[in-house]
């Protein structure tokens, strides 16, 4: 059902575009530095790289500087947690290696602005719809959510109007993941709640 909703939501913004808007398609693909935010300092993380790609659209408001971009992106991203527990003589670790498996659909509004007849300057944000697609651990109980909110902030260059580069943060809207740690470590009762941020760095190709 979420998906519906993102659909029509993005159908919607689409219809209420002007005829002088230009549409164009494309692909898209870059690379994620993770880093992963916890709850509980019985565990902690470290960063790891991941990967994207999907195809992209653009729509450009035609002398205005103002456009649209949207992906449907197969976005996968990986960390490594330890939990560490014990006294100052004796200390006992356990470390996963965890990877989130998902389709991720952005949508940003952006503005350009241009640097010479070949190439423009761009800055971009909006949100971002993530449906988790595998990626759970059950030796250690730790599950994904099965969609996540999260927001873009970035921008980009664009050379000869078809080859796209851009830098973005990706932010976390609420806890992506989370891991019953008392099933690893039964001194702890709580659940450590974990969330996914990344830098990510990308580039597309638009026909």
């Amino acid at each position: 059902m979420k998906r519906v909703y993102v659909l029509m939501f993005v159908l919607a913004v689409v219809s209420c575009l002007p005829a002088s808007a230009q549409l164009r398609f494309g692909i898209k693909g870059g690379l994620d530095v993770t880093s992963m935010s916890l709850s509980s300092d019985v565990v902690s993380s470290d960063n790891r790289q991941g990967f994207y790609i999907g195809p992209t659209v653009k729509l450009s408001l035609l002398d205005t500087g103002f456009g649209l971009d949207a992906s449907a992106l197969y976005d996968q991203r990986s960390g490594k947690i330890e939990m560490a527990y014990g006294n100052e003589q004796i200390v006992n670790d356990h470390e996963e290696s965890l990877t989130q498996k998902q389709i991720a659909i952005p949508v940003n509004l952006r503005y350009a602005f241009g640097i010479g007849s070949t190439a423009n300057v761009f800055l971009f944000a909006g949100p971002q719809f993530g449906f988790n697609v595998g990626g759970d651990k059950d030796n250690i109980n730790w599950k994904w959510k099965d969609s996540n909110f999260s927001v873009n902030v970035g921008a980009g260059l664009t050379v000869l109007s078809h080859l796209q580069l851009n830098v973005n943060y990706n932010i976390a809207c609420g806890k992506t993941g989370e891991i019953k740690v008392s099933d690893v470590l039964p001194e702890v009762t709580k659940n450590v709640h974990a969330r996914y941020n990344a830098w990510q760095i990308g580039l597309a190709y638009y026909f």
